[in-house]
Parts: structure tokens; sequence; C-alpha cells
């Protein structure tokens, strides 16, 4: 599906009706917007809260201290950078 839209000149885009019906977007709803070459892919963004409980952690790793995930994130990407 392809459909055109006019920017705004305050950079405002109308997103079309039947690209928010296919994509299932509404008032309120979170969208990102992904550059792909000279391209931009526009998403409908999870309502995280919904996923609650829908990946099993490991007993060992539950009730981490958020800056210690986040010590062990950052060190675990330099290392696989090197």
């Amino acid at each position: 599906m392809e459909i055109a839209a006019k920017m705004s000149s305050k950079g405002q885009i109308t997103v079309p009706k039947s690209v928010r019906d296919a994509l299932g977007i509404g008032e309120g709803d979170n969208v990102v917007f992904r550059v792909e070459g000279n391209r931009a892919v526009l998403a409908r963004t999870p309502d995280f809260l919904s996923l609650a409980g829908t990946i099993k952690v490991p007993a060992a790793r539950r009730n981490a201290a958020w800056d210690d995930v986040i010590r062990k994130t950052r060190s675990a990407r330099t290392d696989a950078r090197r």
C-alpha cells in the first residue's frame, strides 16, 4: 500500500485513515519512525505494560538493581566491540 501525504509548514503530516486502520493506531497511540536509506518506516509501538510477564526471567536474574543491569549491558557492549 502506498499513500501520499503532504507535510505542513510545521513539519507535520496527517497519517491517512487507511494507514491508521491498517496499523491499528489511533489517538494517543505511540509510533516509531525508522529511517532506512532514503525511506522512513512508520510502526506502531507496543504498550510495554501489556508485555509484562510475557518473557520468562531466570530466578537468578530477577530483582536486579537497574543500575547493575545498565552497567553489565554497557560492559558487554564494550567487550563485544573489541
